[in-house]
């Protein structure tokens, strides 16, 4: 048995609040985590100045649960790699950044950044995420890495960006140039994508349950019997719920591309 710690906002902080590094852990106290020093704009203040923290019943892993609007606080379970974290309300910027292992459940919306080069473990977002969310960060070849993201409504630009591994799923809608330069893993999305999807992708899977998108030039439809390929993808999607469950019912259509940068990805188009 593991303990758990609940955060209650006290007030929303004047300056964005970097919250790197706090993650749940078997060796913590309320005490520890009230003496911990997070940076507050350009100064640093104690995490007890932040939040009301309590000791919660001890569960089978360490647990963080928060409750208010973080929307100002960055970095959230970064580089989290085994236990779980909850939260009531909105996030920040970087949500997931890197994480490895373990689960991140928000019941709002996160900002820029959500799940960052994240490598593996659960984030899942109730509400809406930010641009480059499962994307790289500047000067980095790889996006998202690997493990579950699920994002229940709408996804910014620049979703995916250099995506190498893993599974994203968007209940909503996706913003321009979603995709971009894709190297592998899937993506699925429920609602509608904007412009330039696809843009310079060399691997990976694209399913699009939703409205049929904008098809470039540069996909081309194959015409070979994949259907035993399609109901292995649908049934394992199909655990995500909403309009995804469907999937195994239904006959898409493929193409491959984008054939200017090799033509090895593959849209899956069940609208």
């Amino acid at each position: 048995m593991t303990t758990a710690f609940r955060f209650i906002l006290r007030s929303a902080p004047r300056f964005r609040v970097d919250l790197q590094g706090l993650l749940p852990a078997a060796d913590l106290s309320v005490t520890a985590l009230g003496n911990r020093r997070v940076l507050h704009g350009h100064d640093a203040i104690a995490l007890g100045d932040l939040f009301r923290i309590d000791e919660q019943p001890a569960g089978a892993e360490p647990a963080f649960s928060f409750q208010g609007d973080l929307s100002r606080f960055d970095r959230l379970g970064a580089g989290l790699a085994a236990g779980r974290i909850a939260v009531e309300g909105d996030a920040g910027d970087y949500l997931g950044l890197q994480m490895t292992g373990g689960a991140i459940e928000l019941d709002g919306s996160a900002g820029l950044l959500a799940g960052c080069e994240m490598a593996g473990g659960r984030l899942h977002v109730a509400g809406n995420v930010g641009d480059y969310a499962a994307g790289a960060l500047p000067g980095s070849m790889d996006g998202m890495r690997g493990g579950d993201f699920i994002i229940g409504g709408n996804a910014g630009e620049r979703l995916a960006d250099r995506m190498r591994r893993g599974t994203l799923v968007v209940h909503g809608d996706a913003g321009a140039f979603c995709a971009s330069r894709m190297v592998a893993g899937t993506l699925a999305i429920g609602g509608r994508v904007g412009a330039h999807c696809g843009w310079g992708q060399r691997r990976g899977s694209l399913v699009f349950a939703g409205a049929a998108p904008a098809l470039p030039d540069t996909f081309v439809p194959t015409d070979y019997d994949f259907r035993v390929i399609w109901q292995l993808l649908a049934r394992s999607l199909a655990k995500r719920g909403g309009v995804f469950a469907s999937l195994a019912a239904r006959s898409p259509t493929r193409h491959a591309g984008d054939v200017a940068a090799g033509g090895k990805g593959e849209w899956w188009i069940a609208a």
